[in-house]
């Protein structure tokens, strides 16, 4: 057997787990801690909620909240000189994957210097980091488990993807109960985001006995609940599809993605749309690309995605795809990209970023820039 290496948080879960925010800050040594959340968590009440937990531990903390969905570079800048000149110690991250993924980045350049952009790619950070508490308020990103960060290059218009052990969080708080504030159109594009972390890192050629077991079981939970969760947007399916994403994050952080994320950052870089819903017009014709040199694995997510095996592990693999294009449908998500794009023109543009995103690496088929370009035009 190869060796194999795997990295996670602490991890806390459950209902009410965020009263002990200040509790783990405080055993990492905190004394003032940088808080990084968005006005979106504001209105909902849980950062609040957040500081009065923080008095209760008589705990000092100073609040960024200039953070946007893809976060930029000058943001983390900006973030990086207040940590400074407020002299902070710990770092919490309280929100989706934009200011959890902020909050790395500011850590990250506080404790190495220069810019966000001379850590980009894989294992390009050399000094540790302050201590990271990070709380989701949403699920899907799986900043809170992984080593990734992806910032917003404003200059070059492309999502910088930094990957390093330095970026796994010291703990993870995960508490069920914060998913109750997100509406529907809130719910439904991460869960794509979390669906895609579930099949790349299944199909990747790093992939390991131990995150195979994780992304299978992420994906299956996923599929059992996303449709009770979307309809009621209950407590009991928001707390399983969370469990989901801990399954999937754990998996893409030791197994990394694919095609599909590099996909994804590259057209969030040039036009700036949602994450997530780029997965859910991409996946599929991602998973089209992949399935002829892992068509077993497909073929099991197949299974998992449709609950049924067909005649054979191709018909399999297909029917799978199709169901993921079927809930997209379902869920009243574009189908094609011309419904969210001004015009195709920048596409051979955004292709040759894709092909330089490091999640290219990790992807089981090779593909070059005109490859990638196809894929956008068959799913333009």
């Amino acid at each position: 057997m190869d060796i194999f290496k795997f990295a996670v948080p602490e991890l806390i879960f459950g209902r009410g787990s965020l009263k002990y925010a200040g509790i783990f800050a405080k055993r990492l040594g905190a004394s003032k801690i940088f808080v990084v959340s968005d006005p979106g968590v504001e209105a909902a009440g849980w950062t609040q909620q957040l500081f009065d937990l923080l008095g209760e531990e008589h705990l000092d903390y100073v609040y960024f909240n200039d953070v946007v969905a893809n976060p930029r570079d000058y943001q983390v800048q900006r973030g990086a000189e207040l940590y400074k000149r407020e002299d902070a110690d710990v770092v919490l991250a309280l929100g989706g994957g934009s200011p959890m993924d902020a909050a790395k980045g500011i850590a990250l350049v506080v404790s190495n210097g220069g810019k966000i952009r001379d850590y980009e790619g894989a294992n390009q950070v050399k000094r540790p980091l302050p201590p990271m508490v990070f709380i989701p308020t949403t699920m899907g990103s799986e900043s809170n488990i992984s080593q990734f960060t992806v910032i917003s290059d404003v200059e070059r218009r492309l999502k910088m993807t930094l990957i390093s052990r330095t970026l796994v969080p010291n703990i993870s708080i995960t508490d069920p109960l914060l998913l109750t504030t997100m509406t529907r159109d809130l719910v439904i594009p991460p869960l794509f985001d979390s669906l895609a972390h579930a099949v790349e890192s299944y199909v990747s050629p790093i992939a390991s006995p131990f995150t195979e077991v994780m992304s299978l079981r992420g994906l299956d939970l996923l599929i059992r609940h996303i449709r009770n969760a979307i309809d009621t947007l209950h407590i009991d399916d928001l707390e399983q599809l969370a469990v989901a994403g801990s399954w999937s994050g754990m998996a893409f952080t030791n197994a990394s993605v694919g095609l599909g994320h590099a996909l994804a950052h590259a057209l969030g870089g040039m036009y700036d749309i949602v994450h997530g819903m780029a997965h859910a017009l991409l996946l599929p014709h991602v998973m089209r690309y992949n399935l002829g040199v892992c068509l077993k694995k497909m073929a099991k997510i197949g299974t998992i995605i449709t609950g049924r095996t067909l005649a054979d592990d191709e018909e399999t693999a297909l029917f799978g795809i199709e169901m993921v294009e079927q809930l997209r449908e379902e869920f009243g998500l574009p189908s094609r990209l011309r419904d969210i794009l001004p015009d195709k023109t920048k596409l051979p543009q955004v292709s040759r970023n894709a092909v330089n995103d490091i999640c290219l690496l990790t992807n089981p088929r090779p593909a070059t820039w005109k490859d990638i370009l196809n894929i956008y035009y068959e799913a333009w």
